[in-house]
């Protein structure tokens, strides 16, 4: 008989209404503590960083209606950075930009900001907590991978709130330096505008990731041929 393979995922009964700090009780008990909070924000959009942030929160000062960024608006999320902030113990963030995306992959890129944000950190955490099913490699201390870690843990969800943020701001500034793109509103999401833009004009030198579609066929029409 073939045993079965367990899983972190959280069945629906499993998952909190919000984020809570159960995950950090548990390593302050087991003496691992101080923790961190890895997430990143902008794995999805055809241009700019992707941008992770490492966060480690004083239990005793933890700010009010933390959440995974997606289910926050952008007061709700420039408010929670603020306090975040302030309130935290360590607060560390990294990008890598698309022309080292495009020369990895994005999950590899992802990973690895997590692990540049976490050495950020001014005092070396004990243990960590990743959002997603990956424990980045090379991470200086031991950790844990939690799927919808946004949405589980407060710590994941304070560095999901750095990250969007940090890079929402990046990608306003794009939008200063590219005005035909509209970065400033759509944040490099290959939304119907952004994609004629760059249809238009061309894309972005080092700003624009070459190696996700549309991108690719444009450079490569063979590429569109072989995929068919």
């Amino acid at each position: 008989m073939i045993a079965r393979r367990t899983s972190d995922s959280p069945t629906l009964f499993d998952m909190p209404l919000k984020p809570d700090f159960s995950f950090e009780r548990r390593a302050i008990k087991a003496g691992e503590w101080p923790l961190a909070g890895l997430d990143e924000a902008g794995r999805g959009p055809l241009a700019g960083p992707v941008v992770a942030a490492a966060v480690v929160l004083d239990p005793a000062n933890i700010p009010a209606g933390l959440d995974d960024s997606k289910r926050l608006n952008s007061d709700q999320r420039e408010t929670l950075f603020s306090q975040i902030l302030v309130t935290a113990l360590g607060v560390s963030f990294a990008s890598i930009s698309a022309t080292s995306i495009d020369a990895s992959d994005i999950r590899k890129a992802s990973l690895e900001a997590m692990r540049r944000s976490l050495c950020g950190l001014p005092d070396p955490p004990l243990f960590a907590l990743a959002d997603g099913k990956d424990i980045p490699p090379g991470l200086p201390c031991p950790a844990r991978a939690l799927v919808k870690g946004d949405q589980r843990s407060q710590s994941i969800a304070a560095a999901s709130v750095v990250a969007k943020v940090a890079r929402d701001r990046m990608m306003i500034q794009a939008g200063m330096v590219f005005p035909q793109y509209g970065f400033e509103k759509h944040k490099g999401y290959g939304t119907a505008a952004h994609r004629d833009a760059a249809a238009q004009d061309g894309c972005a030198d080092r700003l624009h990731r070459l190696s996700f579609a549309p991108f690719r066929f444009w450079e490569n029409p063979a590429a569109n041929s072989a995929e068919e």
